[in-house]
């Protein structure tokens, strides 16, 4: 086709392939597409979209031309979106010389994209709008097509070895050029250096991009980077993040929300409003939105660390640094680190208390070990020792340290309000504990926050803002920033600049946090402890079953009580691992904060004396008032966690509980029919029988009585009005119905055949069999009143 036919239908081909804005049109689904349920569409659209596939061809062929498409700036993430709608430019050079007033009757801002900006826009974003898609069957998001295509660009667009690799000739002219450099319209800086002017860029004042011949080279890894950087993380901004660390303006969120959560509903102060407003972001994170990040900081990982070492001599570095080697140096401080920071904090303060944060997790874990992606391999050893980090990480996890250290308190305090007996929340502790306890990674994070707390005097109190918040006007390699050679100054630039500069910072390894650290360590013995107690009830029920319990209901079956947790569902072989995590973690906080043994001693003694063997009958703590006993915190976190229970039991008429599932339905209401013409023909003769004193008497006040439930209908009219009106002597067949039941008289018939004994003649067996036995449990057994015998 020609280009002008090919420019016609490209926005409506890259739709149909990513689906619309307003999510609309699914699209092809990439998301959702995969090659074991779908093995051809799953190839096909890998090859089709694939970098040097029909489709990227398409958008070098028309890159060539120069043509420009629009985006509308109502799609952008919100903070981006927020600032071009008030005509300030957004810091990220991504923007500059795109956005395009609108023409009269035109119905707001657009950014004017060049082809391949706008294939990665819509490819990018695809992950956000499409997050509604209709699912027909269980999907991986790791195997995913959309998942594949991520990866391959990545490796495609920032290779970790060698160079980017030429887009592909359209003619016989040679390959599609990159976008045409223009003049900026105004003086711009690079990434690191603060603005000269305080006012804000107006919009109307677009730098250019392209204004550096060296940036040409890598103009596709840089955009590529950025627009999934844009996308992906930038849903919440810097400076809203640092207004609600103010003690004030948390204030006023928590007036705002108690007026609308109380009965009055007055008009809250309009500060108040404003703040919370400005704080929520309607943009939640999903799982796989977390894994494809993850997958993105995995990569940069491995890009960034296969920067060539630099030359001894500086004049040597001038001339063979290429482009790429000095955008591997810069990527992840000048790119991603603000924004993943504030991307991570908000998963922390608000994602759900379950398993599914082990997605954020990892993807925070990820981003602390860099040097899991580093090209030299380990020595190989006979014992397999933890690998000590190397001090040439010292300088990342110092320019990082809120990652390492503010983000391990919030998981602390998530840590301490979730149920350690599961086995996934016990992995998830296992796990930062793991990472955190490598040898020598705790003293570089101290050495980190000394470095912090070095006394004012040394670095000059206007210099801090030097670092803050860097504009990224142009091309990173349009200037470089002079290299600071102050670690001290490179720390708290870095604190200052994502937190501002009134943050009070709160040392990883101070008192406060180590408090916090010493409850985990409680809470983790506790929940050893309450597993243990879990696996010893389990495997005490399991030895008492025996062969008779088939013949016969227990009372645990008839009272529907709870007596435990989800591990009674998971087995014996999850109980092992939640121990396993448990006893490992806590090994590993012993290393990292230095715990004596012992404070660990006594803690153990202290939870073995509270989780005592009767800890399980003592009721959950509670407190008297009016309206009878109610649970204080404390007896909720024992009953969450399994410490302890109310002994909840059926207390109405046995014959009218909920049909169970062991049971058939149909039986169960025949036989109460049933039960019911016998009760009400022979009530009498039953009440004569069981007044006698003799043998008789007692065996039939044993089987066709329930005392327990006669004297609570005698005291209690409340349970009077529940039970059935006549609740004297009668006679009970609801056992019959019972699965097992029904199985045991089938086997004992099949047994009985083997001895050619008829019908007749078993039934005669199983009467007299019982009959011995319901004298024998009368003998010895009276005041016991299992009923549903």
């Amino acid at each position: 086709f020609s280009l002008k036919e090919l420019h016609g239908i490209f926005p409506w081909l890259v739709e149909s392939i990513f689906g619309s804005l307003d999510g609309i049109i699914v699209g092809w689904n990439l998301r959702c597409l995969q090659g074991r349920t779908n093995p051809n569409e799953y190839s096909v659209a890998l090859d089709f979209l694939d970098p040097s596939g029909p489709m990227m061809k398409l958008v070098y062929k028309l890159q060539a031309e120069e043509y420009r498409y629009d985006f509308p700036v109502s799609y952008l993430p919100g903070p981006v979106k927020a600032s071009i709608q008030e005509q300030v430019l957004p810091e990220c050079s991504l923007y500059y010389n795109k956005v395009q007033f609108p023409s009269s009757g035109g119905l707001g801002l657009n950014l004017a994209l060049n082809p391949f900006e706008y294939y990665m826009f819509y490819f990018a974003i695809s992950l956000i709008t499409q997050k509604n898609s209709p699912v027909t069957h269980h999907v991986s998001p790791s195997n995913s097509a959309y998942f594949i295509l991520v990866d391959t660009y990545l490796k495609c667009f920032l290779p970790t070895e060698g160079s980017v690799l030429p887009p592909p000739s359209s003619n016989a002219g040679g390959a599609i050029p990159s976008p045409t450099p223009r003049s900026p319209a105004v003086p711009f800086s690079s990434y690191g250096m603060h603005h000269t002017s305080l006012l804000k860029r107006h919009i109307a004042h677009q730098p250019s991009v392209n204004a550096d011949p060296a940036s040409q080279e890598i103009w596709r890894s840089e955009t590529l980077l950025q627009i999934f950087v844009e996308m992906w993380l930038h849903h919440y901004s810097l400076e809203v993040y640092q207004k609600m660390q103010s003690p004030h303006v948390k204030l006023e969120v928590l007036h705002y929300r108690l007026s609308i959560s109380s009965k009055h509903h007055g008009s809250p102060a309009q500060s108040s409003y404003q703040a919370l407003h400005a704080y929520q972001e309607s943009f939640k994170p999903t799982e796989e939105h977390v894994l494809v990040v993850r997958l993105l900081v995995k990569h940069l990982h491995a890009f960034s660390n296969s920067l060539k070492p630099e030359p001894l001599s500086p004049s040597a570095h001038s001339h063979t640094a290429s482009p790429l080697e000095e955008f591997k140096r810069v990527v992840i401080p000048r790119f991603v680190q603000e924004k993943l920071y504030i991307f991570l904090q908000h998963c922390f303060g608000h994602w759900p208390l379950d398993a599914s944060f082990r997605a954020v997790l990892e993807m925070w874990l990820s981003y602390l070990q860099p040097w899991r992606y580093a090209p030299e391999k380990p020595p190989q050893s006979a014992e397999p020792l933890p690998r000590s980090v190397s001090e040439k990480w010292a300088a990342f996890i110092q320019e990082n340290l809120l990652m390492y250290t503010k983000l391990f308190v919030g998981f602390l305090n998530r840590a301490l309000r979730t149920d350690l007996v599961s086995p996934k929340n016990a992995l998830m502790v296992f796990r930062v504990a793991k990472v955190f306890a490598q040898p020598n990674l705790a003293e570089m994070i101290l050495k980190g926050e000394q470095l912090f707390l070095e006394p004012e005097l040394v670095i000059p109190h206007r210099q801090h803002r030097v670092f803050m918040s860097p504009t990224l006007g142009g091309s990173f390699l349009s200037s470089r920033s002079p290299a600071v050679t102050d670690a001290s100054f490179k720390v708290k630039s870095h604190v200052y600049s994502l937190e501002g500069q009134d943050f009070q910072y709160k040392q990883m390894f101070g008192t406060e946090v180590r408090n916090l650290v010493l409850k985990l360590a409680q809470l983790i013995c506790q929940a050893q402890q309450t597993a243990k107690s879990i696996s010893d009830h389990s495997a005490e029920t399991m030895a008492t079953q025996s062969f008779f319990s088939w013949f016969r209901f227990t009372p645990s079956d008839m009272n529907g009580s709870y007596t435990g947790n989800d591990l009674d569902e998971i087995g014996q072989d999850s109980i092992k691992k939640t121990d396993e995590y448990l006893e490992k973690a806590l090994e590993y906080l012993c290393q990292i904060f230095k715990l004596s043994e012992a404070q660990l001693t006594q803690m153990m003694m202290k939870c073995g004396t509270a989780q005592d063997e009767n800890a399980k009958k003592q009721l959950p703590d509670c407190i008297e008032s009016e309206n009878g006993l109610v649970l204080t915190p404390l007896g909720r976190y024992q009953i969450i966690n399994g410490l302890r229970r109310f002994e909840v039991h059926y207390q109405g008429d046995t014959e009218l509980q909920p049909i169970r599932s062991y049971e058939n339905a149909t039986l169960v209401r025949l036989l109460f029919r049933l039960s019911s013409v016998l009760n009400e023909r022979f009530a009498d003769q039953m009440e004569v029988l069981c007044s006698r004193e003799d043998f008789v008497g007692r065996l039939c006040r044993y089987h066709l009585t329930n005392p327990h439930l006669v004297q609570k209908i005698r005291y209690s009219p409340m349970v009077r009005d529940r039970t059935s009106q006549h609740w004297g002597p009668r006679i009970s067949l609801r056992f019959l119905a019972s699965y097992r039941t029904l199985i045991s008289l089938l086997m004992i018939y099949f047994l009985a055949s083997w001895f050619y004994i008829g019908p007749v003649g078993c039934t005669f067996i199983i009467l007299i069999g019982y009959f011995l036995y319901a004298v024998i449990m009368t003998f010895f057994f009276e005041g016991w009143k299992p009923h549903e015998h």
